[in-house]
């Protein structure tokens, strides 16, 4: 019980920080006059460090201790983390959340793989799935505590994440146990290498990443100037922009927690037949919605769906090779902050542009169509594991 609830807390604590920025970005461009066009890197910064760093972290960590990776990457995105708060201008800041991202990238994957070396096979299941849900928890009211906070003063909501970071690195030192690597494990740099090449050299496996890589391509460019087209739509101060937040938030959590029965119901290609033609329609629609009652609605339609469709896309991974499966979770980690990171930036200057927020929503639309494509015409979601090399 407590390694689980640690693995949550752990997973909360990054999921907040991942998508904090999102409602503060009219906040931060505001205290440091930075352009729209640019401002969307206050948010990429983190999901380029922690992209880059996940194909490093994730075979790497097979050779070491997994208990000081986790309480190194803990640490330093605690400190952080918290620097974000004395960020003295935008640059600045762009630095200190890289170096957060960073610090994840060597945090999150050992949850994942702690809780297959630690628990029983009969626990694993319920583990991952409470770990998950530490993620759309953090979306439901982690992100929108911190918009709370942010109302009073800007900088409180990277404290607060950085001062508790720092008491769960306490908390990992004295729970977890050590976790040495197997004597099999990644020993010298042509083998921590060659465990990316089955992957590389599957049509299969790249089509897969791709349409995972365009799914949060077009769901991250949408949610980064949610905030401020929010703002700008229907005049909300960043406190209530957090309570948009709840609304995507538990609808992914909603999701999430009905995405084992739909799962169990339907096969993964009727789930994207169903869900990948409402999510483009979703996209399209919202930045033409005449109310925030409204698009707190529909983006609770939309994460809701996504709720269902992401853990089906992640079996799916996982699924590619069992004796893969560490380093599948860490290129699943990079391509998701990658899309971040681009998405981001791209989504910056579709808004700076005539185009506006509807030019975003037409792209995130585009990008989910792009993903049905890859789906309908490659073997995806066909069943045959891809051959270790």
């Amino acid at each position: 019980m407590k390694l689980t609830a640690l693995f949550f807390l752990i997973m909360f604590m990054i999921g907040t920080d991942t998508f904090l920025i999102s409602p503060m970005i009219p906040t931060l461009q505001d205290l440091y006059s930075v352009p729209t066009g640019m401002s969307g890197w206050m948010m990429g910064s983190y999901t380029l460090g922690a992209a880059v760093f996940a194909l490093i972290a994730g075979p790497l960590s097979d050779g070491l201790d997994r208990k000081k990776v986790m309480l190194l990457g803990l640490l330093g995105f605690a400190v952080s983390t918290a620097l974000c708060g004395i960020a003295a201008d935008f640059w600045m800041m762009c630095l200190f959340r890289l170096l957060a991202g960073i610090s994840a990238a060597f945090t999150a994957p050992q949850v994942w793989a702690s809780i297959q070396t630690l628990l029983p096979a009969e626990k694993k299941g319920k583990a991952m799935g409470l770990a998950y849900a530490g993620l759309a928890v953090s979306q439901a009211f982690g992100v929108p505590i911190g918009s709370w906070l942010a109302a009073a003063r800007w900088s409180l909501p990277f404290f607060a994440i950085g001062a508790l970071s720092l008491l769960l690195a306490g908390a990992a030192f004295f729970i977890l146990p050590s976790m040495k690597p197997q004597s099999n494990a990644v020993s010298s740099r042509q083998a921590f290498w060659r465990r990316y090449a089955p992957l590389l050299g599957s049509g299969r496996a790249r089509g897969a990443f791709l349409a995972y890589f365009l799914i949060h391509l077009g769901s991250n460019a949408a949610f980064a100037f949610l905030g401020k087209w929010s703002a700008e739509r229907f005049h909300l101060p960043v406190d209530q922009i957090g309570t948009i937040m709840i609304f995507l938030g538990v609808g992914n959590l909603a999701g999430s927690l009905v995405s084992g029965y739909v799962n169990n119901l339907w096969t993964p290609s009727r789930i994207v037949a169903a869900a990948v033609p409402l999510l483009m329609i979703g996209y399209a629609a919202l930045p033409h919605l005449p109310s925030f009652m409204a698009a707190s609605v529909m983006y609770f339609a939309i994460f809701f769906i996504l709720g269902i469709l992401f853990p089906m896309i992640m079996g799916v991974l996982n699924s590619l090779n069992p004796s893969l499966r560490g380093t599948i979770s860490s290129t699943a980690t990079a391509t998701m902050n990658a899309a971040t990171t681009v998405g981001a930036s791209l989504a910056g200057l579709l808004y700076a542009g005539s185009g506006g927020y509807a030019a975003v929503g037409l792209f995130s639309a585009c990008c989910f169509a792009a993903s049905l494509l890859i789906f309908g015409t490659s073997r995806v979601l066909a069943k045959e594991p891809v051959p270790q090399v």
